[in-house]
């Protein structure tokens, strides 16, 4: 493994959490194992392995960027992460806003639905 591969697994450890990483690495197949290394590598390892801002702005713009892309799947587990890079429910919800303005209120109002019921899910309280 590259020096960038285990510090894109140390960096989706500490954002994602070593048992979703560990589930993820288990379903790991021969198929999507070269797929799987991409992205450890690049958005792990390049990306949110950076110093230049921090996890918590990381996630804020991985969420809305997620929004406005329509990239719905992946909301819920960026959510879940803000646990981990100290992204608030109020960061969240900001984040969203520029969505609506920026992207869409229909993308902003989805996501905003999501992020509300993975919290209610984590026992956290809006």
């Amino acid at each position: 493994m590259t020096d960038r591969h285990e510090a894109g697994m140390q960096v989706r450890r500490t954002v994602l959490g070593s048992a979703h990483v560990d589930r993820a690495e288990a379903a790991k197949t021969a198929f999507d194992t070269p797929f799987q290394d991409l992205i450890t590598e690049s958005a792990w390892g390049n990306v949110w392995a950076s110093d230049a801002i921090s996890l918590r702005e990381r996630s804020m713009l991985t969420l809305a960027l997620l929004a406005a892309t329509g990239n719905f799947e992946e909301i819920a587990m960026h959510v879940r992460a803000t646990a981990n890079t100290g992204a608030t429910p109020e960061d969240v919800a900001q984040a969203f806003q520029h969505v609506a303005i920026y992207a869409g209120v229909p993308r902003a109002n989805h996501a905003l639905k999501i992020a509300k019921e993975t919290y209610r899910e984590m026992g956290v309280e809006l």
